[in-house]
């Protein structure tokens, strides 16, 4: 691991890791974005044989029932024994989170309130590259059902054989995604975004991917709605001389096992750095005076991940501004958060915890604000509104209220 110091040039470049213009990759995407607009499910076709070095036919995008079936053959009982575990801890979690309508009527008749109204429908994006990420399943699924999404459709890359992983169709179909179909990359995006003969259009994209895979969402975000654009995973530790160094090591060392992992250390304590530097042989080290700077540091660097690993995690947590998920002492390692602990691991990299929040149940919903006006209510607001109105040379919304009362606007 290498050392930065805090406001050098490096450190700059770190804190802005995630504002990054790639225009190759940008035209190479809205190529892809267009023909599948364009030309649906041949494009697709087309795509996922350029791509993924796989010759489907039109009717084998969509995974069938007998596929599904016979992934179950294909896995051990344990995994699904685990997997419900799993899935319980991310129901309970998640499931007094689901938010509710709300109105309220005042003295005068005025009725306000907001009508909360989930999705129709929902796309999740799967990678699979080296190994398929079955945990993404859950943590992007769950939510959404809890928040009451009517359908749920799950797009991932086929294998070289033109399957899908066993384990994802069986967690897919434990949680009753509606339909699964074989295709990766930015035209995945795309054909949620746009639809095709085979792929319906969804109201909302969530999920990770790679840089093309963003860079779609990007794209695509007006014509549908996007969870966040999120990129290469990262971690910061922010640890002190208490530390156990070898947890400190192995929780970096986890970080940089993910292709282009980001591991971040920021300590007090300089045998801390040291005996690190030596363990950990990628990520960065920010030493800093004290804990107060650890925060400042944090909250500038706005991790994906932050592992506080001091005696009292809880003494600086309300000083944390920025950062996906926080870990709370030594035996709460990133993995847990990862795999089992209840909260989606889809969260926001590059710094832009900043101003993203990891995917939850509110996400999956769109809110109509309620507004229902008495007489007398209307009567007693008359004045604002006309003189309001007049102001910003709009009459005729002035008059739109004077006329119930008979009279006419005054100028």
């Amino acid at each position: 691991m290498r050392v930065v110091r805090v406001r050098s040039q490096e450190w700059e470049k770190l804190v802005n890791r995630g504002v990054k213009r790639r225009p190759r990759v940008e035209q190479r995407v809205r190529t892809i974005l267009e023909a599948v607009r364009l030309e649906g499910d041949t494009a697709l076709l087309r795509f996922t044989r350029q791509f993924d070095r796989v010759a489907l036919k039109p009717r084998q995008l969509k995974v069938t029932e007998a596929e599904t079936s016979a992934a179950f053959q294909n896995i051990s009982p344990k995994f699904i024994s685990a997997l419900r575990t799993v899935i319980d801890n991310v129901n309970k979690f998640y499931r007094d989170s689901a938010e509710k309508s709300w109105k309220r009527r005042d003295k005068d008749g005025v009725i306000l309130g907001e009508q909360v109204i989930p999705l129709g429908r929902v796309g999740v994006y799967v990678p699979s590259g080296t190994a398929p990420l079955v945990s993404t399943v859950y943590m992007s699924v769950l939510p959404a059902k809890i928040a009451g999404v009517q359908e749920v459709i799950l797009c991932t890359p086929p294998k070289a054989d033109g399957s899908v992983d066993p384990h994802i169709l069986v967690v897919a179909s434990l949680l009753k995604v509606n339909a699964i179909y074989k295709i990766g990359g930015a035209q995945a995006i795309a054909a949620m975004a746009f639809g095709t003969r085979t792929v319906p259009v969804v109201d909302k994209i969530v999920g990770p991917g790679n840089a093309y895979v963003t860079e779609a969402k990007r794209q695509v975000y007006g014509y549908t709605d996007i969870d966040m654009t999120a990129g290469p995973t990262e971690i910061a530790v922010l640890a002190n001389r208490s530390a156990n160094p070898e947890f400190v090591a192995r929780d970096l060392e986890a970080e940089n096992e993910h292709h282009q992992g980001l591991a971040m250390l920021v300590t007090t304590s300089k045998a801390l750095a040291q005996t690190i530097r030596k363990q950990v042989s990628e990520g960065v080290i920010i030493l800093v005076k004290n804990l107060n700077e650890a925060v400042e540091v944090v909250n500038q660097l706005a991790p994906e991940h932050l592992e506080i690993h001091i005696k009292r995690p809880e003494a600086i947590l309300k000083k944390i501004r920025t950062a996906g998920t926080i870990f709370l002492g030594p035996w709460s390692p990133a993995s847990v958060g990862d795999y089992v602990a209840g909260p989606s691991h889809v969260l926001p990299t590059g710094g832009s915890a900043r101003f993203f929040s990891g995917l939850g149940v509110r996400d999956f919903y769109r809110v109509s604000h309620l507004i229902g006006y008495s007489r007398k209510a209307l009567e007693a607001s008359r004045e604002q509104i006309e003189r309001l109105a007049l102001i910003e040379g709009l009459p005729k919304h002035a008059a739109s209220v004077t006329a119930r009362f008979g009279k006419e606007v005054a100028g």
